[in-house]
């Protein structure tokens, strides 16, 4: 049966690429430099058997395994191909029941009683002069709950990679995580939970109804988020991968040429682990990249979240930094709600990335070298926590 695959091609292959496609393995596919305006799940699913992302050079297709072999021969042969690896499925997962109750509708939230949530202050976002004003942030996810009143006003471009799907959040995670990097940091009844409130914010879905997502919607948004020039790009979902599994080569080549082009991807680290019970597993896909910012979590008390995952795979797999990821408060749908998770680590980071290139006008491996290293150093291991808990500019 034909699988979908990634199919990555030397830079600037542009339409050489195509026609290798087509020459090697009778495979067509639309390319979305034809397509005027953003790139279109819609569109570039209904492609004859794909699409190709001219902006990675990067091809998503659909192939029989005769088909399959043809592009992993042309990989080792003089030709655009460089590499050919399978489509996985990547799923949102944070951790549940949270801690400290349900939704605001349940009957069970318990608004906290302080200005700023606890992760605004321990980021050192709820004392910066810092908004991330002018600064493009990109969030893929489940998408956003569009009627939300923190969000109506400020919302910039949103985009389906999903078929069929619109981008209103119908599972909350993708309004949560948004809610954490960008949402408002004053509100009369609740406290302020929004990292970088005056970041330009940008919504992909990536993930369906049902929670999953695939590679090849990932990387449509990204090269999305890319051509509208975004700072950050902030991920939370993944998949997870064993001890000895090797990151994902084409991932990493587009987060290498995501950086070079100035935008910055920030991925969840997992929650695959069980401390209590002395299992720890290592970063999930595509967090493992190595040019992919991994953020593992900690608590209030500034130890390991016990669902972290940690630097195991000398091959890739290290978190490089951390934040604050249990207990988290931020946007639901319809209201507010609090989650536990890498997924809720994530988008604190992608704020404070939005306030330091806001604040010093770095991009790219810069925004990343400064993550690092303003980042306030922990207690718990490198290999937990990497660098430190990340700190917004003073």
């Amino acid at each position: 049966m034909p699988a979908r695959h990634l199919v990555l091609m030397h830079p600037y292959a542009g339409v050489d690429g195509i026609r290798e496609l087509h020459q090697r393995a009778g495979i067509r596919v639309g390319n979305d430099a034809d397509v005027s305006g953003p790139i279109t799940a819609r569109r570039s699913y209904r492609a004859s058997r794909g699409f190709y992302l001219s902006d990675l050079d990067v091809a998503v297709v659909n192939a029989d395994p005769d088909q399959a072999a043809a592009l992993a021969r042309g990989a080792r042969e003089p030709g655009p191909i460089a590499y050919v690896e399978p489509e996985r499925t990547l799923r949102v997962r944070p951790v549940t029941p949270p801690a400290t109750g349900a939704g605001e509708d349940s009957g069970e939230f318990q608004v906290p009683h302080l200005p700023f949530t606890w992760g605004l202050q321990a980021v050192g976002a709820a004392a910066t002069r810092a908004t991330g004003k002018g600064v493009r942030l990109a969030v893929l996810d489940t998408g956003i709950d569009m009627e939300h009143p923190d969000f109506v006003h400020k919302l910039g471009i949103a985009q389906s990679f999903v078929a069929d799907e619109t981008t209103q959040d119908v599972i909350g995670h993708g309004t949560h995580c948004a809610g954490i990097a960008t949402g408002p940091r004053t509100l009369e009844v609740f406290p302020g939970y929004g990292v970088a409130p005056e970041a330009n914010l940008y919504v992909a879905k990536t993930v369906d109804k049902a929670g999953e997502g695939q590679d090849g919607a990932v990387l449509s948004a990204i090269a999305w988020a890319v051509r509208h020039k975004c700072a950050v790009v902030s991920i939370s979902l993944g998949s997870p991968v064993r001890p000895d599994e090797f990151y994902s080569v084409v991932f990493e080549q587009v987060a290498a040429r995501a950086l070079r082009a100035g935008t910055l991807i920030v991925a969840a680290a997992g929650n695959d682990s069980d401390r209590m019970k002395g299992l720890a597993a290592p970063v999930g896909h595509p967090a493992n990249c190595p040019s992919v910012l991994a953020v593992g979590a900690i608590g209030q008390d500034d130890t390991v979240a016990p669902f972290s995952n940690m630097t195991v795979n000398l091959s890739g797999g290290a978190v490089d930094v951390a934040a604050p990821g249990v207990d988290v408060f931020s946007a639901w749908i319809g209201g507010y709600r609090t989650l536990s998770g890498t997924s809720m680590a994530t988008p604190h980071v992608a704020g404070v990335a939005a306030l330091l290139a806001q604040a010093t006008g770095a991009r790219g491996w810069e925004l990343w070298a400064r993550l690092q290293g303003f980042a306030r150093r922990l207690e718990a291991p490198s290999r937990d926590v990497g660098a430190g808990l990340v700190q917004a500019p003073r």
